[in-house]
């Protein structure tokens, strides 16, 4: 992703958080609150260490920093890793440094979860050892012991620092495993005993209610005729058949009477849906036959406007052969005349 877009996105989510007025413990900063270091990029690389702790001493105590140089060079890439001695110093530094210019280059400013110090400690000077063991923030002076024991008293549990990601990575793994061999002993286990003992059939109830009502009737029996003994389980035995099958044949009766409605009502729908289907098939040819005669109506309509039309023309063709018919007239009544002329002048000369 481009620098540029991560210091837009950066800008945005804090507007976002100003503007709903988001706490500090919901905060995304609340995500790096174990990280006291600060990434910073995009600088000039004129810049060095001291001008780079100058602007951000603003916002806290610096306590270390790394400014990543070129090995051959020793010229600077333009990136470094700044450590604060307060954690609540990298949330300043972040929401305010984040986008801003420097000598004409805007830089980016962003937390970082877990840094890692290089391991290139044999090609460095002495100074920068130094720098990296002990930091560059000022030595703070030994406590007096009235304020040691108060001040232990007061004392804020320190969280734990969090273990690698690979750690809890293998742990998972760990658990899943003896998970799943849980799973398999239990399963194995079951089929060992499935297998070991025998199966059982369970039998179907029994439906107390009808036997004590087919009981109950063979008893009233008894008591219309007292004179009688009992009577053996075989014969008890009997009645209960004679009665379900009694029962039973009115059960069928129902069931047949049952699948007959439903056989008719499926034929009402059916006649339903064929009357349904001839109406609409005479609507359609209803339908048609009003087209068809539109039709024929709008064709009559046109002949009959082409005739129309065509009766000037006929009328000028009448005319047109009245003229012809008396030009010819005309002419022939003037060769007659000439014809007339000629003989007077032929009689007189003789």
């Amino acid at each position: 992703m481009n620098p540029l877009t991560k210091v837009k996105l950066i800008n945005e989510l804090n507007e976002k958080e100003a503007e709903l007025g988001v706490k500090d413990s919901v905060s995304w900063h609340s995500v790096y609150k174990d990280s006291a270091w600060v990434f910073i990029g995009g600088f000039p690389y004129e810049l060095t260490e001291g001008d780079i702790i100058c602007v951000f001493s603003q916002y806290g105590e610096i306590a270390n920093i790394n400014l990543v140089r070129d090995k051959k060079t020793g010229k600077s890439k333009g990136f470094c890793f700044l450590c604060y001695e307060d954690q609540r110093s990298t949330i300043l530094a972040v929401d305010n440094f984040n986008g801003i210019k420097i000598k004409g280059r805007t830089i980016r400013v962003d937390h970082v979860a877990n840094y890692r110090p290089p391991k290139d400690t044999d090609d460095i000077d002495d100074i920068t050892k130094r720098l990296r063991e002990e930091g560059c923030a000022p030595s703070v002076p030994p406590p007096c012991s009235s304020k040691s024991e108060s001040e232990e008293d007061y004392a804020v549990p320190v969280k734990k620092p969090k273990k690698d990601k690979k750690e809890k990575k293998k742990k998972k793994k760990e658990k899943k495993e003896k998970k799943k061999l849980l799973k398999e002993e239990k399963h194995e286990a079951r089929t060992e005993t499935s297998a070991s003992s025998p199966v059982r059939v369970k039998k179907e109830k029994e439906d107390t209610a009808y036997e004590k009502y087919a009981v109950k009737g063979l008893a009233g029996s008894r008591r219309d005729r007292p004179g009688q003994d009992s009577r053996n389980p075989q014969d008890r035995a009997d009645e209960v058949d004679r009665f379900r099958d009694r029962y039973g044949g009115e059960r069928d009766r129902d069931r047949e009477e049952d699948k007959k409605t439903d056989r008719n009502r499926e034929d009402k729908r059916h006649e339903d849906t064929r009357q349904r289907d001839r109406e609409g098939d005479r609507e359609r040819d209803r339908g048609r036959r009003g087209d068809r005669e539109r039709n024929g109506e709008r064709e009559r309509e046109r002949d009959r406007e082409c005739e129309r039309e065509r009766e000037p023309e006929r009328d000028r063709e009448r005319e047109r052969d009245r003229d012809r018919r008396e030009r010819d007239r005309g002419n022939d009544r003037g060769f007659a005349k000439h014809r007339d002329h000629s003989r007077e002048r032929e009689h007189r000369r003789n």
